[in-house]
């Protein structure tokens, strides 16, 4: 007997497209203002809070415990998409995606070290790569980052790898 997920990515963005489409006032009654009644309640339940845990929606359902059965979900406040949930569904990735721009910074000490590390285990010989470390040490920063640059171009000139990363990185796949 298989498994089956209860998460289900058709049925989310159903609720997030249909949310999106109900703002800025939501749902009181989201199971059919979305027609959503075909679908088995548990996994529409799973898949509401599944959205809400990750900020996507406010799913307005309340938990309601009773002695000797089971626990049940009833809709006491209207479900909503949030401003994450409408960056989500955003081919840019709305304010969030401008909003959340990581900047990264890599000091001179920081790159040289790195660069050291490969000169120290190529197969240069130890007089070569003594010499190699102490004029990488001495380089000024604009030297570096000029040293950098040409890593980079020669990297990805000379490796069909390196496209290869950059395609896993993005998610691309090389060649199609």
């Amino acid at each position: 007997m298989k498994n089956e997920s209860p998460l289900d990515r058709d049925l989310q963005r159903k609720i997030l497209v249909g949310l999106r489409e109900l703002a800025p006032y939501g749902s009181d009654r989201i199971e059919e203002d979305l027609n959503l009644l075909d679908y088995e309640r548990n996994k529409l339940i799973t898949n509401l809070l599944y959205l809400e845990e990750h900020g996507l929606i406010r799913h307005g359902l309340e938990r309601q415990d009773y002695v000797g059965g089971e626990p049940a979900y009833f809709q006491h406040q209207p479900a909503q998409i949030t401003a994450d949930g409408l960056d989500f569904l955003e081919a840019d990735g709305g304010l969030s995606a401008i909003l959340g721009v990581l900047t990264v910074r890599l000091h001179d000490d920081t790159i040289k070290t790195l660069i050291e590390a490969k000169i120290l285990e190529s197969d240069l010989s130890p007089a070569d790569k003594q010499k190699f470390s102490a004029r990488l040490r001495s380089l000024p920063a604009d030297a570096t980052k000029h040293l950098v640059m040409k890593l980079l171009d020669l990297g990805l000139e000379k490796s069909p790898a390196a496209l290869g990363a950059i395609g896993t990185a993005l998610g691309l796949a090389v060649g199609g």
